[in-house]
């Protein structure tokens, strides 16, 4: 925290408000991190224009003060409450208080955020005539784990262009053969 160059006072009241919990305190991801019995409830974070608690079941948590936020269309699980100032943490105090109630009561009910398929997610066309023309480029792509399947339907899909997209496919399909995924060396 010491090396942060904003957001440490947040940080710190942030971390105040949570120690007051049952929660136990860890790092991960270079993060503070808040368990319950082993298993992750909420992350502190911080960005460029503000820093935020991150409720890893957010998605099925009451958002009773209807201050969670999606932080992209394709993040499933995960919901943020998000402050610019420590005036505005204090100022909600009381609602970061229930909310992390909540996210503690979510989490010793046992329940999982229902997560979509592979299937759902939209397959690039460029992919999938890919995957169809070589027998082992689909075989291969099918070994992969669902989330490095995912990332690579996601990447190659965000491309605007159908020529680019081709170009993604061809980068990437000795790593697919391989097994890897789009970060792995």
């Amino acid at each position: 925290m010491s090396e942060l160059t904003q957001w440490q006072d947040e940080i710190k009241l942030l971390r105040e408000i949570i120690l007051h919990t049952e929660l136990e305190e860890d790092y991960k991801w270079k993060h503070p991190c808040y368990t319950l019995n082993g298993k992750n409830v909420v992350i502190i974070q911080e960005f460029k224009h503000y820093c935020a608690l991150l409720f890893e079941k957010g998605a099925i948590m009451d958002d009773a003060y209807r201050a969670l936020v999606q932080q992209t269309k394709n993040v499933q699980a995960a919901r943020q409450l998000r402050f610019e100032s420590v005036k505005e943490i204090e100022s909600r105090q009381q609602e970061i208080e229930w909310y992390i109630k909540e996210a503690i009561h979510i989490e010793r009910s046992g329940k999982k955020v229902p997560m979509k398929s592979t299937a759902e997610y939209d397959m690039p066309e460029e992919l999938a005539d890919a995957l169809e023309r070589d027998d082992k480029f689909k075989e291969a792509f099918e070994n992969l784990t669902p989330g490095r399947q995912r990332q690579y339907m996601y990447h190659i899909g965000q491309a605007k262009k159908s020529d680019t997209r081709e170009k993604r496919v061809k980068k990437y399909y000795q790593h697919i053969l391989n097994g890897k995924g789009m970060n792995d060396k």
